[in-house]
């Protein structure tokens, strides 16, 4: 079932099962948006489980999913600091108006994914809140300056963490994305030692090779350690 609720002026796609036993967020931009109709099915054939999809529209994607300013690293865009706003949007507006909306159990575990910028949006947040029990990071930006100082410093509160990369990702010619190869490995790194159940899986190609994929792939992963114990019958 597809649906779009307006929760703070955000019109919010919805994708649902009957009984969905798990509530996945995942921030977007108008492309990502044309991505889903292929993500969707991915995850419903992985999975065979219920769930629901709250799509978050993002305007300003520099702005809205960077957890603090920083110079432009491709193009003349410099990074925002909006992540804070657009986490506690989620967590006091959208996931309660989900709850009320589709009559779901607070007790549902919510997933929190994305992919690129939204990949680090979805990290950062899982420092700053024990609200998601897992975190589905598809090729995240953990290029993104003073990243890996954040993420020694701070522990990730849930319980999962997904991480994906393209295996030509590093071999851009842009000097701060270059680093994403070693970023990553430092990432998985501070999961292990953090004792968080955590993987990184290498996909084919650059950083624009099958998005629909590998996000799906991601969530799917999240989902299925999730309910592996399910708090919600």
């Amino acid at each position: 079932m597809q649906n779009t609720i307006t929760i703070g002026g955000r019109e919010c796609p919805i994708f649902s099962g009957a009984k969905p036993k798990v509530i996945l967020i995942q921030p977007v931009d108008e492309t990502d948006q044309h991505g889903l109709q292929a993500q969707i099915p991915l995850i419903e054939q992985h999975c065979g489980e219920d769930f629901l999809l709250a799509v978050v529209p993002i305007r300003d994607w520099n702005r809205e999913l960077s957890p603090w300013e920083a110079p432009a690293v491709f193009g003349k865009q410099d990074f925002g600091s909006g992540a804070g706003e657009t986490l506690d949007w989620i967590e006091q507006a959208l996931l309660p108006a989900l709850l009320k909306e589709y009559r779901l159990s607070e007790e549902l575990p919510v997933i929190l994914g994305g992919y690129s910028l939204a990949g680090l949006f979805a990290l950062w947040s899982g420092c700053r809140t024990d609200r998601f029990s897992a975190i589905a990071a598809a090729s995240p930006s953990v290029w993104f300056p003073n990243w890996i100082e954040y993420a020694k410093a701070h522990a990730i509160l849930a319980e999962h963490v997904y991480l994906s990369l393209g295996d030509r990702e590093e071999q851009t010619k842009n000097p701060v994305m270059a680093t994403v190869g070693t970023c990553i490995r430092t990432q998985l790194e501070i999961l292990r030692e953090a004792g968080i159940n955590c993987i990184l899986e290498w996909n084919q190609g650059n950083h624009f090779k099958d998005p629909e994929k590998r996000i799906a792939a991601a969530f799917s992963w999240c989902m299925d350690k999730v309910l592996e114990n399910p708090a919600v019958d």
